[in-house]
């Protein structure tokens, strides 16, 4: 099996700050790093050193050339990225706290100039059986969802950032979700906070995160939901087999690319003959090791270091 990740490819500027800013404030940060990133470029970066063929699509600028060097770097194919002369690359500011939490702003450049010509090209060489990996930071993805459902590749989507074109694609098409509690409630139309009151009559967030799941999993039967709970570890939810996953406890430095490390190791343990209990523990090992680095994809574990973690 091939895995085609189509997606962003950004530059990100993260500055150290003691608090984010807030409407109508000014603050000065302590420091300024530039990193590779992209929820796309992380998640195959992800998938290349949990052992898997990744190939990347997508676009850059021509001021974001060396991102090509880092993906090849892991072991990434990049013959399906475009070098455009007249469009900038994608980047994020990011804003990283004392605390390790960030926010980021986007910026989509190269990343929202995917044309139906580029999407047809790079499918032609994948075929039935593959895999598609997508997230939400490149544009065209209502017609490559379609081309390559109709194709017979597996779809996975990690629908970040979560906002209105989301409702654009054709979501029963997919066939693995994977994403966070918010995103969760968002899709069911639960509003910013699936997790509601949570904590009130003696329910945990865990059993509740379960319960979103399944919730999610009846309104798209077809797929398996992967939910991230945060510090409440995550859950594996598919035709009643439901998958309980702890945290593993670190000090958190950056959470960057925490997601997009859980995504790619999850897929990727999975796709090499590996159980759903032995992807969702991967992933959840790598995605700890991540967030105790700085940095986006430089974040990012190799599998030597997955596999010793614990131990």
């Amino acid at each position: 099996m091939k895995v085609l990740c189509f997606g962003s490819l950004n530059i990100d500027y993260t500055y150290q700050v003691e608090h984010f800013v807030q409407k109508g404030e000014t603050i000065s940060s302590t420091a300024l790093q530039v990193f590779s990133g992209g929820k796309g470029l992380n998640q195959s970066i992800a998938l290349a050193k949990a052992g898997v063929e990744v190939y990347h699509a997508g676009a850059v600028g021509k001021d974001g050339t060396f991102l090509l060097g880092q993906l090849k770097e892991a072991g990434v194919h990049t013959g399906h990225v475009r070098v455009l002369e007249d469009v900038p690359t994608g980047h994020a500011i990011i804003q990283n706290d004392k605390n390790g939490e960030n926010c980021i702003l986007l910026f989509g450049g190269a990343n929202q100039e995917i044309t139906e010509g580029q999407v047809d090209q790079v499918l032609s060489q994948f075929q039935a059986g593959d895999c598609l990996l997508v997230q939400n930071e490149v544009n065209q993805m209502p017609y490559l969802l379609q081309r390559a459902h109709s194709m017979g590749l597996k779809i996975a989507l990690n629908p970040s950032p979560m906002d209105e074109k989301i409702w654009e694609l054709p979501l029963g098409l997919v066939d693995y979700f994977i994403l966070n509690e918010i995103e969760a409630g968002q899709l069911l139309g639960a509003g910013e906070d699936p997790q509601g009151a949570a904590a009130d009559g003696g329910v945990s967030l865990l059993e509740n995160g379960e319960k979103t799941a399944e919730l999610l999993h009846r309104k798209y039967p077809s797929a398996a939901i992967v939910l991230t709970l945060g510090e409440h570890g995550s859950v594996f939810f598919h035709q009643e087999n439901c998958i309980r996953q702890k945290k593993y406890d670190v000090q958190a430095v950056d959470t960057t690319a925490a997601g997009d490390t859980f995504t790619g190791y999850f897929l990727g343990t999975l796709f090499q003959g590996g159980s759903e209990q032995e992807a969702m523990d991967r992933a959840a090992k790598a995605s700890a090791i991540a967030v105790t680095r700085n940095g986006a994809s430089p974040s990012i574990p190799a599998l030597e270091e997955v596999l010793a973690f614990g131990k």
